[in-house]
């Protein structure tokens, strides 16, 4: 995947696995949480245009605050410990989007409401999408796939052409078991999943700095 060397290149896997969790917390925030994505901050901003204008399936104040929670995020991930070096980070900040989403699902759990579990979910994939843009690993942005595909469709075949087929197939297949898991056993099960995941790559990328 990375034949030129690169420095986070050791981290493709862990992030091909919050690639997956993106895809998993979509769904659950989508299909769950009443029609608003924590991870597609594009969908989002769609989203909150189509509910200003009047669709009665979408909400204005649920997209408005997954943007505001997700910059939140953001801004505290790219704040935090500004000139260290990005992997050192990597785990550290990952732990702690696992925090966020055992909040959410004690929220869920605990039947607070659609807010409750929307906040702490946008400010880890805010958090998420900070971490990664610090590490700058090429093709490998956990949620944003336009480029992705753009970059897979018009460049000639090579390693990049690997990296950017891994990264969508990876996105679409967490949101198909996320998508499965909601209709079958309901939102915990995809935060529990989630959880699990975020817990094992903040451990994987602790023991292995």
């Amino acid at each position: 995947m990375f034949p030129g060397g690169h420095r986070s290149a050791r981290l493709a896997p862990p992030l091909l696995v919050l690639t997956f969790l993106s895809g998993l917390v979509d769904a659950a925030s989508f299909l769950g949480l009443g029609r608003v994505f924590v991870a597609n901050m594009t969908g989002n901003v769609v989203f909150l245009g189509f509910a200003l204008s009047g669709v009665a399936q979408l909400s204005a104040p649920a997209s408005a605050v997954a943007l505001a929670c997700f910059l939140t995020g953001a801004a505290a991930g790219g704040a935090w410990r500004r000139g260290a070096e990005p992997e050192r980070l990597f785990a550290p900040l990952v732990a702690f989007q696992a925090l966020l989403v055992a909040l959410a699902l004690a929220a869920q759990g605990a039947g607070w409401g659609r807010y409750a579990v929307l906040v702490p979910l946008a400010c880890g994939m805010g958090l998420q999408n900070a971490v990664v843009h610090r590490l700058g690993v090429p093709d490998l942005t956990t949620t944003v796939m336009t480029r992705t595909l753009t970059g897979l469709a018009a460049d000639r075949p090579g390693p990049a052409t690997v990296r950017r087929g891994v990264s969508v197939a990876t996105l679409a297949a967490g949101a198909l078991v996320g998508g499965l898991l909601y209709t079958r056993v309901g939102v915990e099960a995809v935060l529990v999943t989630a959880l699990a995941l975020s817990l094992a790559v903040a451990l994987a990328a602790h023991r292995r700095h």
